[in-house]
């Protein structure tokens, strides 16, 4: 299986106690989202975990604990933008302290396992396409050889951040206009060493050096495990999302961000709230489980194909 940690909340940044206390222990509860009376327990065997997904806007935390995860596969997506405190409030500064964090985690577990993630653009006043192009270029510069892939994404509207965004008065560009943006990144990018694709987007813009991307990807966990997997497209994700089917553990109305454009929390309220009842030693990220749930194990099990002949050797 694939552990993903997380869509919905950054573990890394603010629950990484938990994450590797859980390790430890060796198994995790999830609560169902739509049914938060259900709770589904999760074995978190290393022959059972093919590789671990992390997704974060600051994986500092974890750095001097990169240790604890030796008997496992993992990379993390980590998202590195442009924005400032005004959209991205307790994201520390970027260039300060982001982009050093983003080298030292490059440096210790190598570039290919560390992903840039510069998403989602929003064009707003503020942050225009020229002020989206220079600021991709100095973290682009900033990044050369401590990363080979970068991700990007439109934002999308939803119920969650429709209001925020009619706040901040976002626009769309025409398709022409937003293919010569894309062709501009894709231009800085391959200048510093790097190649850009999409995320969940249905845009085609291929023709300007841009593929889609899978976030949770077959090939590149291949690499990772040197094994090959049996698996199959994430049927719980948007139409456009190429992503390996894989387990969510985190937890909605948690992460602490405070990002504007958030769609995994109500309002950094519910978020701040809900943090406070998070226990680094509960089996729960967030909160207890109740003589009233329903607790059932997921049956788990490892993708890779039980093969006598390598993948490196199949593969040359």
């Amino acid at each position: 299986m694939i552990l993903s940690a997380s869509r919905r909340t950054d573990i890394p940044n603010y629950y990484s106690d938990w994450f590797l206390n859980r390790l430890k222990e060796g198994w995790l509860y999830v609560r169902n989202p739509f049914n938060p009376r259900r709770i589904s327990k999760i074995v978190l065997s290393p022959d059972a975990v093919d590789c671990i997904v992390f997704w974060t806007k600051n994986p500092g935390p974890m750095l001097e604990r990169l240790g604890e995860l030796s008997d496992y596969a993992y990379y993390f997506q980590f998202t590195l933008t442009g924005f400032g405190r005004d959209m991205e409030p307790f994201v520390p500064h970027k260039k300060k302290e982001m982009i050093p964090v983003f080298q030292k985690l490059s440096d210790r577990i190598g570039s290919e396992r560390v992903i840039w993630r510069y998403d989602p653009i929003i064009f707003t006043d503020r942050y225009s396409p020229a002020y989206h192009l220079r600021a991709f270029e100095q973290i682009a510069s900033a990044l050369r050889g401590r990363t080979f892939r970068c991700v990007i994404s439109f934002v999308d509207l939803y119920r969650k951040n429709k209001r925020e965004m009619d706040a901040l008065h976002a626009y769309f560009l025409q398709k022409a206009d937003l293919t010569a943006f894309a062709g501009a990144l894709s231009s800085i990018a391959g200048s510093n060493g790097m190649k850009i694709y999409t995320c969940a987007e249905a845009l085609d813009l291929s023709s300007v050096g841009i593929e889609h991307n899978s976030c949770i990807d077959r090939a590149l966990i291949e690499k990772i495990t040197g094994c090959r997997l049996r698996a199959v497209r994430d049927r719980n994700q948007r139409e456009a999302c190429g992503c390996m089917e894989s387990i969510e553990i985190g937890a909605y109305n948690t992460c602490r961000n405070g990002c504007r454009y958030c769609y995994a929390n109500e309002s950094p309220e519910a978020a701040r709230q809900n943090s406070r009842n998070c226990d680094a030693y509960s089996p729960l990220l967030c909160g207890a489980a109740a003589a009233s749930d329903c607790i059932t194990e997921r049956k788990v099990k490892s993708l890779r194909e039980r093969q006598t002949e390598s993948y490196e050797q199949t593969v040359l």
